[in-house]
């Protein structure tokens, strides 16, 4: 009897526990989360960080992926404003048709680029100002060497011409947005989504853009 006794004694709280569904040491509170109907336990991992050290050739690719950035981000105010000026001396000089008039024009307004662009494009590397010349393309529809040309005459667009070899570069290069200079109009669109900037009508005919 006594046996039979503490047997009660010792199993009854065990089956009275089971009866409500827990016991007193085996239940643990936790989050959960419902998904098809079924009610599943919910944990946070803890984060995972993943380091690798980068090859000779992807670091060398991420540093001219950085510096063509860089360029576009420093010349493409200049080549902005240097194109708003030009598509206007040019839409001015539709309507003049008399030589002397026309360089008369040419040379008031040349003054007024020299005034504004000669300190702070001395201040360009040649990388940066060949990024400059491709951004100028963009923004007028025309190469350095058509503008020189017309506003400076065959010559003198034939001398910047021999000076830009020397320098590695070309005056004639053109600009394609889609191919070439695929990299250099992703940048202009950051460029333009920071500061604001839309298209002119130039460089949307140019980039054959609606408009």
């Amino acid at each position: 009897m006594l046996a039979a006794f503490i047997c009660c004694v010792l199993v009854l709280p065990f089956a009275a526990g089971a009866q409500n569904g827990y016991g007193v040491n085996d239940t643990i509170t936790t989050q959960a989360v419902i998904y098809n109907g079924d009610t599943l336990e919910a944990k946070t991992l803890e984060n995972v960080f993943l380091l690798s050290t980068l090859s000779e050739a992807q670091m060398s690719e991420r540093a001219k992926y950085n510096r063509l950035r860089n360029a576009v981000y420093v010349t493409y105010p200049y080549a902005r404003r240097a194109g708003w000026v030009m598509n206007d001396i040019n839409d001015k000089l539709a309507t003049v048709l008399k030589k002397e008039d026309r360089k008369k024009y040419i040379h008031s307004r040349e003054a007024e680029l020299k005034k504004e662009f000669t300190t702070p494009l001395t201040n360009l590397s040649v990388y940066q100002g060949k990024v400059l010349m491709k951004l100028i393309n963009r923004e007028t529809g025309n190469n350095c060497y058509e503008i020189i040309k017309e506003y400076k005459g065959g010559f003198n667009a034939r001398l910047y011409q021999t000076v830009a070899f020397f320098f590695s570069s070309n005056l004639k290069q053109s600009y394609d947005p889609v191919k070439d200079d695929a990299l250099i109009e992703k940048f202009v669109r950051e460029v333009q989504r920071m500061h604001g900037y839309q298209d002119t009508k130039k460089s949307m005919v140019k980039l054959g853009s609606p408009g």
